[in-house]
């Protein structure tokens, strides 16, 4: 009987067990066919591999995406040279809203109270720079804290909905500014004047300018 050569496997695609290589995947499929298409099953496809090589490494699909948002938060430019409080506040979380512009995804993970405790060193910088700064400016913990929850709604709540208004069919012209009668528009006289000039309005980026505002509200009120 012939004996297979010593030291000679299975042809073919190695296993992969790389971390870095299950994430690079994870980030293809994403951008291909979007987040909402991104599986476990579907990841372990597109590698060539068993599912039970990918729960090596991840234990669910949040986990998966925990471990996609850290890795590029590793990549975040957060400028920390500002000189006031206020502007290392502002600088942060316009770092943190410029990198969400570019992962919508991240919402699944990042929009659920508690969210801090998923995430890894690098994901928590921009956070420990804004609680940093409020108490700086003289908050207590537990003010900083409820300053960074306000700022951060404001600033998921924006990238939620210019994420979400960019989905539409593509070809599709946005409905009627106003779905009323024209008879009953008196009953809303300044929405009626501004008419369909608050679609123009609205596709301004003004997030800079009310993060900025919001900030300086919020210190202005005191300790």
């Amino acid at each position: 009987m012939t004996r297979t050569p010593a030291g000679r496997g299975r042809t073919g695609r190695p296993p992969v067990t790389s971390r870095a290589e299950i994430l690079t995947a994870a980030r293809r499929i994403i951008d291909r066919d979007g987040a909402a298409r991104l599986t476990l099953r579907g990841l372990a496809t597109e590698l060539g591999i068993g599912t039970a090589t990918l729960y090596r490494h991840v234990r669910d699909r949040e986990d998966l995406l925990v471990q996609l948002l850290d890795e590029l938060a590793g990549r975040l430019d957060v400028p920390e040279a500002a000189d006031s409080p206020r502007d290392r506040i502002v600088a942060a979380a316009t770092a943190v809203h410029d990198a969400l512009a570019s992962w919508p995804w991240a919402a699944e993970v990042l929009t659920v109270d508690g969210f801090l405790g998923r995430l890894g060193l690098a994901a928590l910088r921009p956070v420990e720079m804004i609680v940093a700064a409020a108490v700086a400016e003289g908050r207590t913990k537990r003010q900083a804290v409820e300053l960074f929850r306000h700022v951060w709604y404001y600033t998921v709540g924006e990238i939620l909905v210019r994420a979400r208004s960019r989905q539409r069919p593509l070809g599709a012209e946005p409905g009627p500014f106003l779905a009323v009668e024209e008879e009953d528009l008196s009953q809303v006289p300044t929405l009626a004047a501004v008419g369909d000039r608050w679609l123009e309005y609205e596709a301004r980026d003004t997030y800079r300018e009310g993060l900025a505002a919001l900030v300086d509200g919020l210190l202005a009120a005191g300790p």
